[in-house]
């Protein structure tokens, strides 16, 4: 799929939420999810340019430019959807952003046939169930490989660097 056809802007207000992968302030991503998130403490910026080259992401920005949330999906655009590091910075939360994000994500055009969707949260069950999302029905037959402590325990610092000389990021 091309990039151009994934374009999409919608306006709220005096926001705007964009999927045009030159927009990102990557920076400022880096910085919220290495310091902010109980997701994705330290990841390393080399890490968060290659989730963003291969995920269909999206921006949320004041009129004034200033990137101000974030979210993104990683997915095949035909059978299944992962929702992930869905944010919207403190300041700017209570304005419905959150709510406008989702939506934009969800209507998005090249997503519209997906069978299933997935996230994980530990804070914002609320905010999904008004989307549809529920707890799973079989949680038994849903396994995990989950390396939580992948970008601070240092255990896996030397994998990152190799992986990252091996395969540099285009």
């Amino acid at each position: 799929m091309k990039p151009s056809d994934l374009i999409l802007e919608k306006r709220f207000s005096d926001y705007f939420v964009s999927s045009d992968p030159k927009k990102l302030d990557l920076k400022f991503i880096h910085y919220w999810l290495a310091n902010e998130s109980y997701w994705s403490k330290n990841i390393p910026f080399n890490v968060l340019q290659r989730l963003v080259e291969n995920s269909l992401c999206f921006g949320v920005y004041h009129e004034s430019g200033k990137q101000v949330g974030f979210g993104r999906v990683v997915t095949d655009y035909t059978t299944f959807a992962w929702l992930t590091d869905v944010f919207i910075i403190e300041g700017y939360r209570g304005l419905g952003l959150s709510t406008f994000l989702m939506e934009v994500i969800l209507n998005h055009p090249e997503l519209q046939i997906l069978r299933r969707w997935l996230l994980g949260t530990d804070l914002a069950h609320g905010l999904y169930r008004k989307f549809g999302f529920e707890d799973l029905d079989h949680p038994e037959n849903f396994l995990t490989l989950h390396r939580s402590n992948m970008y601070s325990s240092g255990e896996y610092d030397q994998l990152i660097t190799q992986f990252f000389e091996e395969h540099p990021s285009k």
